[in-house]
């Protein structure tokens, strides 16, 4: 996915077999359906798909979806999962093997903060990209108050930083907050609390596997994640545009819409 010939992303990517929170199936389903209106009738390539959930949800509405990653283990679980029936490559994000101008939409989900030069990914949307294309980038805001970063990423931006960068590409750039921070009972202060301290102290587990008991013991029960999202099952909890970088804070979640102009 981007260029670290030693790097395998597979304990980190939330993937078939692990169980995950409620609320991270929810988060997982939104992204999707999101990117369902924007994918319509078009031609869609979505890098860093790990095994590939979305894959199958997007291409019942898209006109042609690929998916791309750089770790072949994700690859093989997608393979397995959609057989002959979606295009699959290993790729690296930096130089996509694909000639100029052959996209409508392009998708990076959760992964941009892995991108040791972003700039770079985005030289290569914007060559890819049809005219009118779009960018859609969907990443954990580093502005939460409970935000862990992951053991293998370079940089996570602010919406405000993703925004310039957008910018600096030639993209115009909408900005959107998805799942707001709410604390509505004793134990969901509780809970931020000690996540809060956990993260301060470095104590969070490294790997999907490694957090599921910390899940288990302070949210309740996990769920399975699926080989392939479908409607219902989750509730879809639409992003919402952002007016002004003051109240990026608010959400745990970060989209950018770039268009091509």
């Amino acid at each position: 996915m981007i260029g670290h010939k030693s790097m395998d992303y597979t304990s980190v990517t939330e993937a078939p077999g692990n169980h995950i929170t409620r609320e991270a199936l929810t988060m997982m389903c939104t992204r999707y359906a999101y990117a369902a209106a924007l994918c319509e009738g078009k031609d869609v390539l979505e890098v860093a798909c790990g095994a590939g959930q979305g894959l199958g949800y997007l291409a019942k509405r898209a006109r042609r979806v690929v998916g791309g990653d750089y770790t072949e283990q994700l690859l093989q679980i997608a393979q397995h999962h959609y057989r002959d029936k979606i295009p699959l490559m290993r790729l690296d994000a930096h130089v996509l093997p694909f000639r100029d101008s052959c996209f409508d939409v392009v998708i990076l989900y959760e992964a941009i903060y892995y991108l040791p030069h972003p700039s770079r990914f985005l030289e290569e949307c914007r060559r890819v990209l049809r005219d009118e294309g779009v960018l859609l980038i969907c990443t954990i805001n580093r502005e939460w108050s409970e935000f862990n970063p992951s053991p293998f990423s370079t940089r996570y931006f602010s919406a405000q930083e993703l925004s310039e960068l957008l910018q600096e590409h030639q993209f115009r750039v909408e900005i959107y907050g998805a799942f707001p921070v709410k604390s509505e009972s004793v134990r969901d202060l509780v809970v931020s609390f000690i996540r809060r301290t956990a993260v301060a102290l470095h104590l969070i587990p490294k790997t999907m596997k490694g957090k599921e008991l910390l899940k288990r013991l302070f949210l309740g029960r996990l769920v399975p994640m699926p080989a392939e999202i479908a409607d219902g099952m989750a509730d879809y909890a639409p992003p919402r545009h952002l007016s002004s970088d003051s109240m990026s804070a608010q959400y745990k979640v970060l989209y950018a819409l770039a268009h091509v102009y």
